[in-house]
């Protein structure tokens, strides 16, 4: 986009890549800027269009780009000193401190050192800072009273009927405030009543209130052993449940007559072997 195609407002003015022109056209569309205080974006800008640095509203990217040089004649190219100073007067302090002056030649600056300079970062939020100044305390007057004040507006308010003028004013009565609230160490907790007996009929036989008096003291209730009596060992039948027993397998038989196909020195035969 260029520095002298801005989108409608309020739309901030981005310069993709814009390489400059007539300074004349530049410095109107700055002052346009400046009177709508425009948000300017710098991508990459060249020659007339660094005049967007005098802007308030201006900032570039760490990636930037912006090319000075001086202003010629378009039609000879002969160098243009007096809008040259124009063009480097307009920029900040230490802008022109940096370029030091302007060339024939383009001196390049980059988006992080502009950033270094003082200028505004487009990746960080809009910051809105307000001045600060003097607290100025207004004088009181020492004949104001509230009572006085009602009865001012209440003259004042149609259909009251109040015409007597006001008497000497009476001091405002105000509230004490309220004690503090003690710490939690202060705090006197009051004793909460036990809850009641459980009646007899509702607390069962007597050999199950012994049982349970054993049991809170720890100790074995009389007429029972103090050990639980261990459960009875597993039956064999059920042992013996899982257990698979394989077939027993026919031996072979060795026919008669039957001869080893391999030497008798390393073959014999599972009949044999069955046999011993």
């Amino acid at each position: 986009m260029s520095y002298l195609l801005p989108p409608p407002l309020p739309a901030p003015v981005i310069v993709t890549k814009d390489v400059g022109g007539f300074v004349s056209e530049y410095q109107a569309r700055t002052e346009e800027y400046r009177k709508e205080n425009r948000e300017v974006r710098l991508h990459e800008c060249r020659s007339a269009c660094t005049l967007a640095l005098s802007l308030p509203n201006v900032c570039v990217y760490p990636n930037s780009i912006l090319k000075f040089h001086l202003a010629y004649n378009a039609r000879d190219h002969i160098s243009d000193y007096g809008v040259s100073a124009e063009l480097f007067n307009s920029y900040p302090d230490a802008v022109r401190a940096r370029l030091g002056a302007l060339t024939r030649e383009y001196k390049i600056i980059s988006g992080a050192e502009l950033i270094q300079l003082g200028i505004r970062d487009c990746n960080e939020p809009r910051i809105m800072v307000a001045s600060v100044g003097k607290t100025v305390q207004r004088p009181v007057d020492p004949g104001f009273s509230l009572s006085g004040m009602m009865h001012s507006v209440a003259n004042a308010w149609p259909g009251t009927g109040a015409s007597q003028p006001p008497g000497p004013s009476e001091p405002v009565k105000v509230a004490s405030r309220e004690p503090a609230k003690p710490a939690p160490s202060d705090v006197v907790f009051a004793a909460f009543p036990l809850p009641p007996t459980r009646p007899p009929e509702l607390a069962g036989t007597q050999d199950e209130a012994r049982s349970k008096q054993a049991l809170a003291e720890d100790k074995p209730a009389e007429g029972k052993p103090s050990d639980v009596p261990l459960p009875p060992p597993r039956p064999d039948t059920l042992t013996l449940a899982y257990t698979q027993r394989l077939p027993v397998l026919a031996r072979p038989r060795v026919m008669p007559g039957a001869a080893p196909i391999l030497p008798s020195q390393t073959f014999v035969a599972l009949a044999t072997i069955g046999q011993r």
